[in-house]
């Protein structure tokens, strides 16, 4: 393992636990504990699990209107939200294509705090920080806080034994003083499960993730995680979304704020939807043995008519599932096949999720 890797501010607690690591763009996360991936991802679906997602970014963006200048980058409408909201959100080039895909949390009209994609965090510090009026600050301070995600039915009960807020709505934020810590307690997660993330900063993450196992959470890697939004149809970036993948293709068009009157790569995207796309993201589920991986061809008799951008086997259905681009005229109920390293797979496509969650 590179020397060069970035580490979480919970690494030996991770090496104490028997983690195993690999490489998440340029940081070294644990990827799963000695209970294996199968596990871990059946500890959220019925239980809790923790993750340390601290690898993701961290961006502040301060000032008179911060928050109507994210809001005229930003592909969503941030003024669907007030301040104590969170909200899914796209950083866009100009051709409509996906630089990253990230949380905003509103704290005010004059305060927003960004979570990227790790490998993107720069970026999008950059681009905001080019076009950032006089007055308006953006910080990246992606070094100086920890991530961890409580996911799972019976995480509420794991933030009400530590005395954190969990009865707040989903997509919604609190802060916290845990000692003289503030911590940021949102409704939010990647499995589809209940679940919180809780930015804390570093000097303060050591306690709060062995606080948080104490009271009944199983240590998950990113293995686990993976699996688990994967169920869920979430998409990944870099595989399911990225600057030749637009949200339009991707079927996120509830993500943009199409009557805003200005965010960056807006005029592409009006286009791309007035013309209709000419692929679209779907699920697929394997109906015979075997498991997708992304950049499989998916075959229509000869003719290839699309191809996957995620794929793994299903845990919580025993069966493989993928996410796909396809041609555009093909919807869910069509039969066809995958090929995978010249075997025929029947797959079936489908609209995600592909497994139910506890509700929100």
């Amino acid at each position: 393992m590179s020397e060069t890797l970035l580490t979480s501010p919970l690494h030996e607690r991770h090496l104490l636990h028997g983690a195993k690591f690999a490489e998440f763009a340029g940081w070294n996360m644990p990827l799963q504990y000695a209970s294996g991936v199968l596990a871990e991802h059946q500890a959220v679906r019925t239980r809790v699990g923790a993750f340390d997602v601290s690898h993701l970014g961290k961006i502040w963006v301060t000032g008179p209107g911060a928050a109507g200048f994210v809001n005229r980058c930003l592909a969503n409408d941030l003024d669907r939200i007030g301040a104590g909201g969170a909200q899914y959100t796209l950083c866009l080039d100009e051709s409509g294509g996906v630089v990253d895909d990230l949380i905003a949390y509103r704290f005010s009209d004059d305060e927003v705090f960004l979570i990227p994609n790790a490998a993107n965090t720069a970026e999008v510090a950059r681009r905001l920080s080019g076009a950032a009026p006089e007055g308006i600050e953006v910080r990246d301070v992606h070094r100086g806080f920890a991530v961890i995600a409580v996911q799972g039915p019976d995480s509420p009960g794991i933030l009400e034994y530590l005395g954190l807020p969990h009865d707040h709505g989903y997509m919604t934020f609190r802060e916290h003083l845990v000692n003289t810590a503030d911590v940021i307690v949102c409704r939010s997660g990647y499995t589809g499960e209940t679940g919180f993330e809780l930015v804390v900063p570093n000097e303060a993450a050591v306690d709060l993730w062995d606080g948080i196992l104490v009271a009944g959470a199983s240590p998950c890697g990113l293995g686990a995680r993976d699996t688990l939004r994967l169920e869920m149809g979430y998409p990944l970036h870099g595989q399911d979304l990225s600057r030749d993948i637009t949200p339009v293709q991707a079927r996120l068009n509830w993500a943009i704020g199409w009557d805003k009157p200005e965010f960056w790569g807006k005029e592409a995207l009006e286009a791309e939807r007035a013309a209709g796309p000419k692929r679209k993201l779907w699920g697929l589920e394997a109906t015979g043995k075997g498991v997708p991986r992304a950049h499989m061809a998916v075959m229509d008799g000869d003719e290839i008519v699309g191809e996957t951008t995620s794929g793994t086997h299903a845990p919580s259905l025993k069966k493989g599932v993928a996410l796909a681009l396809l041609d555009a005229g093909y919807k869910p109920g069509a039969e066809l096949e995958l090929d995978v390293r010249g075997r025929r797979l029947p797959i079936r496509v489908v609209k995600p999720p592909f497994t139910k969650a506890t509700p929100k």
